[in-house]
């Protein structure tokens, strides 16, 4: 297994985050443009069944996998052959079982949801799909430990390519829901066969019950994580949804789906990166200090005036698309989820070194904590005052942040006065003078977008004066490590 130094760390987490946020806003684009044809195309059930299957699919990959892949991505030493194959058989076990009985149960969950055939057939695809992406396991985790991403985006940019394309093409022939399982089927196995030929691995099945333990060890609270994410998000929407009227949840969903997008366009692949970049630094505090404050600046700096200028403009722009003014009372909740994902972005990556340098049973530690916290505040919130409460219960939980400040800089050295300052004073400049432009000039989305652009420029002039020696040296670092 291939071990790599700092200098090789450092340009493939930088190549990888180009990669990855390119082949983010790629797929997005592609599956934008598909989405506006099928939503004209499919009929609002047909949609509906796509999402609603789909989701239940996801939820089973909460049991098949019980942290192992993170636990090899997360390994110190090298990867021995061993370590693959038990990872491999251990996870094809749940995997096989998970989807025997998914399989078993597609009548019942036909019946449950009133499903046709073609909706049972879908699931049953989604099904085989599910199980052809664990195959993929130890390809990906193979390249994601030795920083790979360039390589990693390839299967995902042909498997959204050959997705979409199929179901679009079936789709204006009239093969209603039937497109989607063609499509997902076509999707599963060529993004196996890409990955193999990318990522060659021979399979193997046995068991070490050494090397088992070991990685369980860690995989499993790293999974319990997850599981407590389950409960702390998406069971939370089904409790909201019996004691708040569905106009409501919806405020919450407009309000959180857009305070989180910078988020998942932003930190979801930061992490994607800097988990396998963290492990292989662990040997080296200094700079694994330096990798963490790199990646919380980048994080903030991006994130910080993207919700400022979220927060100050969206009223403006629901006064000029009519289809929009719906949403006006999903404002105050907005600035609300805002405020959360701010936080977030420090806590969550802080979170992830300690992941990254085994002290996974830390973060699980905080995760009880927030679920816990969420389940308590947000019915009380919401008691007093109704949707907004939700958002408000989530603000109030995030301040948890300065705890896992404190507890991370026990075990990572790291300077957050330096990180904050620059990203701050900017947000705070650029969010005054469009605060103030707003006032003058938001008459029509024209002078919108060009105010966008003045505050653009006016965060990164303030960037620039206030840390021009750093950004330089910074960029030239880039520059260098995307040089082949």
């Amino acid at each position: 297994m291939e071990e790599l130094d700092i200098a090789t760390v450092t340009k493939r987490s930088i190549r990888g985050v180009f990669a990855l946020v390119s082949r983010t806003f790629f797929i997005q684009i592609i599956s934008l443009v598909v989405i506006t044809v099928l939503y004209a195309v499919l009929k609002e059930d047909e949609i509906g069944v796509f999402f609603l299957v789909s989701a239940s699919i996801a939820f089973l990959s909460y049991f098949s996998d019980i942290g192992l892949a993170a636990a090899l991505i997360q390994k110190k030493e090298a990867l021995t052959d061993e370590d693959l194959k038990t990872t491999f058989t251990i996870q094809q076990a749940l995997v096989i079982t998970v989807c025997l009985i998914a399989i078993g149960l597609s009548g019942f969950v036909g019946n449950l949801y009133k499903l046709e055939s073609s909706g049972v057939f879908l699931f049953q695809a989604l099904v085989v799909s599910f199980f052809l992406s664990s195959l993929k396991t130890i390809p990906s985790i193979l390249l994601e430990r030795s920083l790979r991403f360039d390589k990693l985006v390839i299967p995902q940019v042909i498997e959204t390519l050959v997705f979409n394309g199929v179901v679009l093409v079936l789709a204006l022939k009239g093969y209603g829901i039937m497109s989607y399982t063609y499509a997902v089927l076509a999707r599963g196995l060529t993004g196996l066969i890409i990955i193999y030929v990318i990522a060659p691995w021979k399979i193997g099945i046995s068991i070490s019950k050494n090397v088992a333990k070991k990685l369980l060890s860690f995989g499993i609270p790293f999974q319990s994580n997850s599981v407590l994410a389950l409960l702390k998000d998406d069971l939370l929407i089904l409790y909201m949804g019996t004691v708040l009227p569905l106009t409501q949840l919806g405020y919450i969903g407009f309000a959180q789906k857009w305070a989180y997008t910078p988020l998942r366009l932003i930190m979801d692949n930061m992490i994607r990166i800097t988990f396998p970049s963290f492990s292989r630094l662990t040997h080296d505090a200094v700079a694994l200090g330096k990798a963490v404050e790199k990646s919380l600046f980048v994080t903030v700096t991006l994130i910080f005036p993207a919700l400022t200028g979220l927060v100050i403009l969206a009223p403006y722009f629901l006064q000029h698309i009519p289809k929009y003014q719906k949403w006006e009372p999903a404002l105050f909740a907005l600035t609300l989820f805002a405020a959360n994902a701010a936080l977030s972005s420090l806590s969550t990556p802080l979170t992830n070194a300690l992941n990254a340098i085994g002290k996974v049973k830390i973060s699980l530690y905080f995760m009880i904590f927030w679920t816990i916290a969420t389940w308590v505040l947000t019915p009380l919130a919401m008691y007093l005052y109704g949707f907004n409460g939700v958002a408000l219960a989530s603000a109030v939980i995030s301040i948890s942040v300065i705890g896992v400040i404190i507890v991370v800089k026990r075990y990572v050295r790291f300077n957050l006065f330096t990180i904050l300052f620059a990203p701050c004073v900017a947000t705070i400049v650029m969010g005054g003078v469009i605060y103030y432009l707003s006032m003058f000039f938001a008459s029509n989305l024209l002078l919108i977008f060009v105010m966008i652009g003045v505050g653009i420029a006016i965060y990164f002039a303030v960037m620039f004066l206030l840390g021009h020696k750093q950004l330089i040296s910074d960029f030239k670092v880039i520059v260098n490590s995307l040089k082949r």
